[in-house]
């Protein structure tokens, strides 16, 4: 083992040993390695201190003891899923991972799940499952990415634009805060107003107010079956204007967009017979009744869709379901990808996507877009050669014009993916002084010292 050399004092480093159990502390230079990074690959990570795998809310109290009383920034990271570096290490920090919190108990009487952090959301799904019930929050890494990280960014998913984000499943929380003492927000009633509802002032903070130690989540029947409506376009703009129409008549469970070199960039990797040379893909999802299916055809149809099918067979729809969550990561191969993560009101879709087309000739910057269409939350994925130091400053500009024009049309900076490093230059943009001024007293207020996450966005 080869321990890293480091500035900061061995006296605190001894404190951590001290405070934890026998391997939960951890210096080695290759296994820390690992942990530096998530996948907002763009981000350059720091070197830590150390690095912390704890398996108990006291194993997290003990290590913000010592880091509270040796003045040592803390990222909490999760499974590395992110997408805006906000849990990539920082220099002297200890990187306190939990991704060994993994305990789970179900009750189905109450329909809830407590769990801790280091649950992937997929093995939420599949406990719930077993009772009978369902986890609705799914993000597109489902598989992939925990609870914990999907608490600290607020995660979306497909199916959001009918059942809601993380926030709207989370009742209780456990929560440690910066010196140590272990906070319980809310808990398993489905009402519960007694107080500020401080849960959800935790959930979405990526790190920086506290750690989350367990969520008490809340469960539904599992949904009905569902039917899927693939609708393709000769633009992404007709495109846009079907997803206004379809918004304003029913509500999919469901509604998710693919431009022409997203779906091009999915069948160079998985052949799916997705034709590449598209305007647009639209894929909907209904569990409501048959007249709802209709609609959404409808919609499409009217806007001036090529193409409208309507399927029934549960097996096709989850195919091209896959191909849609498939998209990031197919265009990773492309090149490196500063990911937008955007939202903005859904009349104003066709202008962003408008936009979006613009920016990209503009900048001459190729950017694929995919999109949560039926709550207004796009990624367009800017692609480039980062080894060309003109395309990576074309890209980086071509990033800062859809954040403008996003907060043009009224939208956000990001709508589940976090502000973490990558995006923190916008916030003060969209918030204004004010809203500034008071987000960094509640900081204050929480985290006097401003060690937990300290330099992502607060």
């Amino acid at each position: 083992m080869t321990p890293l050399a480091h500035p900061a004092p061995a006296v605190a480093l001894q404190a951590l040993r001290d405070a934890l159990p026998d391997a939960a502390v951890e210096t080695d230079v290759d296994v820390i390695d690992r942990y530096r990074y998530d996948r907002a690959t763009t981000v350059i990570p720091g070197t830590p201190l150390a690095l912390v795998r704890a398996t108990s809310t006291s194993d997290v109290q003990a290590t913000l003891r010592v880091a509270s009383q040796y003045a040592i920034p803390v990222v909490p990271r999760g499974a590395g899923s992110g997408l805006s570096g906000g849990s990539c290490a920082i220099d002297g920090a200890i990187t306190l991972s939990t991704e060994g919190m993994r305990a789970i108990t179900v009750d189905p009487a109450a329909m809830v799940a407590v769990v801790q952090p280091g649950l992937l959301n997929a093995e939420v799904k599949a406990a719930a499952r077993v009772h009978d019930l369902w986890y609705p929050p799914d993000p597109s890494s489902f598989e992939i990415c925990s609870i914990g990280g999907n608490l600290a960014t607020n995660a979306g998913g497909l199916c959001c634009v009918k059942y809601g984000v993380t926030t709207d499943y989370v009742l209780g929380l456990e929560v440690v805060l910066a010196d140590g003492r272990a906070l319980r927000l809310g808990g398993s009633t489905i009402k519960d107003v007694a107080g500020y509802d401080l849960k959800r002032l935790f959930v979405g903070s990526e790190g920086t107010l506290g750690i989350i130690t367990e969520a008490t989540l809340r469960l539904r029947p599992l949904p009905p079956p569902t039917s899927t409506i693939i609708a393709t376009f000769a633009d992404v703009m007709a495109a846009g204007h079907a997803v206004a129409a379809v918004m304003a008549s029913v509500r999919p469970a469901a509604l998710e967009l693919m431009d022409a070199a997203a779906v091009a960039a999915v069948e160079a990797v998985r052949p799916m017979g997705l034709d590449p040379s598209i305007g647009a893909l639209l894929l909907a999802q209904v569990d409501g009744s048959p007249a709802e299916s209709a609609a959404v055809a409808a919609c499409c149809t009217q806007a001036g869709a090529t193409y409208v099918a309507v399927s029934e067979d549960p097996a096709e729809g989850e195919m091209l379901m896959a191909a849609r969550r498939m998209v990031i990561p197919c265009v990773e191969r492309l090149g490196t990808v500063l990911i937008e993560d955007i939202s903005v009101p859904i009349p104003r879709i066709p202008d962003l996507m408008a936009a979006v087309v613009t920016i990209a000739e503009r900048h001459d910057t190729a950017i694929p877009v995919i999109g949560h269409a039926g709550d207004g939350n796009f990624h367009p994925l800017v692609t480039f050669d980062a080894r060309d130091p003109e395309a990576t400053a074309r890209a980086e500009d071509a990033f800062d014009a859809v954040m403008d024009t996003a907060l043009a049309l009224g939208g956000s900076i990001t709508g589940e993916h976090g502000i973490g490093t990558l995006k923190a230059r916008h916030l003060a943009q969209q918030l204004g002084p004010d809203v500034m001024e008071i987000t960094r007293a509640v900081k204050a207020a929480l985290d006097p010292a401003g060690i937990l996450n300290p330099g992502k966005w607060v």
